[in-house]
């Protein structure tokens, strides 16, 4: 039993019953992975969404994304902010230096969470939300338990809201939503190491 993520959905039910809701600055890698987590979120919170990821190869990749997240939060509640920081993909290798010949699951995507994270809680606080999260948990290609810690760990002003989306079938949500409002779903995670690792995959299945 996850007793943080059921504190999380009382809390989501208290909130609702508030008049004024609290601001969260909800980190978000693309549409798909937003869907289920904004629905979930947007009666209980002030939801700005923060696009902030370096990690993303190629650029064009990274505008899809960000087209197909500005896709779905028309749907969901067109009143919800995006703020997109574009960097350099080469903040992204300095960050995961020494990792880049890793596999997907391991320390390289533990220090891809951690400075994207940060940069998160750093931004929330220098802007007075309330609370600060990220919707990369609804993956069951994330760690969630390192994204709880990073979330912790980088806590600062503003509380870090638990994240553990993937909980109530929320990965199968973020797949129907997607069929549903025809957002583009990609095939890997956003570097360009995942994308190697996706055409290896492929290329043992022919």
């Amino acid at each position: 039993m996850d007793n943080d993520y059921t504190a999380l959905k009382e809390l989501i039910e208290e909130l609702k019953k508030r008049p004024v809701k609290p601001t969260l600055l909800l980190h978000a890698c693309c549409g798909p992975c937003s869907s289920h987590v904004l629905m979930m979120l947007n009666e209980a919170f002030d939801i700005t969404i923060f696009y902030y990821n370096p990690n993303i190869y190629p650029e064009t990749e990274f505008d899809k994304r960000l087209d197909n997240l500005k896709k779905i939060r028309d749907v969901i509640n067109k009143n919800i902010k995006i703020v997109s920081i574009p960097e350099s993909y080469s903040i992204y290798e300095e960050n995961i230096k020494g990792c880049e010949n890793l596999k997907e699951g391991s320390m390289r995507c533990y220090k891809c969470y951690s400075f994207r994270i940060k940069k998160a809680s750093e931004y929330a606080t220098k802007n007075h939300f309330d609370y600060y999260s990220t919707v990369m948990s609804v993956s069951p290609y994330k760690n969630s338990i390192w994204i709880n810690e990073l979330l912790k760990e980088n806590e600062l002003e503003a509380k870090m809201l638990y994240s553990n989306f993937k909980k109530d079938n929320g990965y199968q949500e973020t797949i129907r939503l997607s069929k549903e409002y025809h957002l583009y779903r990609q095939d890997y995670c956003g570097c360009k190491y995942s994308i190697k690792e996706h055409e290896e995959r492929i290329s043992k299945i022919d």
